[in-house]
């Protein structure tokens, strides 16, 4: 089946999830393909999506290892693409999304394939998650709010819902799969508008992020881990050595900053601080290491629409 649109999910141990969240959609009838990328946690994991996938009508990726998110968006994009595909709603599979807002989503990037849009996202409670995000460049702090001019140097977009033509995708060149996990989409929305693209929130297309389904009550290890390394690694790529300095000498703030969001007893589970610490030095690391000084620190914010 050629299609105009793919809906591509990346699973990583959630196929509950994609019962939950993607099985009462008909995506025959939107003329979409449904495109879930399986990354490796067990066999009866991937037997269950597999399973999914034949009663609804699904593709299947099958990564053998698990190659983080961003390199599962990838392998989907490509896929989806090498059939015809020419629209990419990047999807969470925590996610709850309308036949409606996905055909909105649609077609705004196909009327606009320079647009890299995302709708406005909810939280269970139903408060506002995500209404465009932004990047405070002295402390190296992403917040997100509900006016962020998406004309902002930093400005960036979620990777829980978005939607991207295949234009600008290959433009980009896609997800850095060195991010692995948490902030690729910080750095693929930079390169979007390196790359001429525009950032758009469609304040009026709204889905709802369950937030935290996928990991569970709290922010788990892995999440501090590849926070605390990944935010230093986006500065090894897009700031001046100046300017990646800085963030190093406040790295001991954001780090308690992330670890109290869960209330100060997290500062007291060994784990979770060494997860911090751990991440922080991988991502000092590569700053101070060979080839840190990116070209791109030059350009970013010139792509800015």
């Amino acid at each position: 089946m050629t299609a105009g649109l793919a809906v591509i999910v990346v699973n990583y141990g959630s196929h509950e999830l994609l019962i939950d969240n993607l099985a009462g959609i008909d995506f025959v009838a939107l003329g979409a393909r449904c495109v879930i990328v399986d990354n490796f946690t067990s066999v009866g994991e991937l037997a269950a999506v597999q399973s999914l996938a034949r009663r609804h009508g699904w593709d299947v990726v099958a990564s053998p290892t698990n190659v983080g998110f961003g390199e599962g968006v990838n392998l989907g994009v490509a896929y989806a693409s090498d059939r015809g595909t020419d629209t990419f709603l990047l999807l969470n599979p925590d996610v709850k999304i309308s036949v409606q807002a996905i055909r909105t989503l649609r077609d705004r990037v196909q009327a606009h394939p320079m647009d890299l849009v995302s709708p406005r996202i909810l939280n269970a409670h139903g408060g506002v998650w995500f209404a465009g995000g932004e990047l405070d460049v002295s402390s190296g702090r992403v917040r997100t709010s509900r006016d962020v001019p998406m004309d902002a140097p930093f400005s960036w977009l979620t990777g829980a819902c978005l939607t991207v033509s295949r234009s600008l995708w290959t433009a980009t060149g896609g997800f850095d799969p060195e991010y692995f996990l948490y902030w690729e989409d910080v750095d693929f929305s930079q390169r979007a508008k390196a790359a001429g693209g525009r950032l758009v929130v469609l304040k009026d297309v709204e889905v709802t992020h369950d937030v935290g389904a996928t990991q569970g009550v709290g922010k788990s290890t892995v999440y501090l881990r590849f926070n605390a390394r990944n935010r230093l690694l986006f500065a090894s790529k897009w700031l001046p050595k100046h300017v990646q300095r800085r963030w190093i000498r406040r790295t001991p703030l954001e780090s308690y900053r992330v670890l109290v969001r869960d209330g100060r007893r997290t500062l007291f589970q060994g784990k979770k601080v060494a997860a911090v610490v751990a991440g922080s030095a991988a991502g000092a690391r590569a700053i101070v290491g060979p080839g840190s000084q990116n070209p791109n620190a030059v350009a970013i914010g010139a792509g800015s629409q």
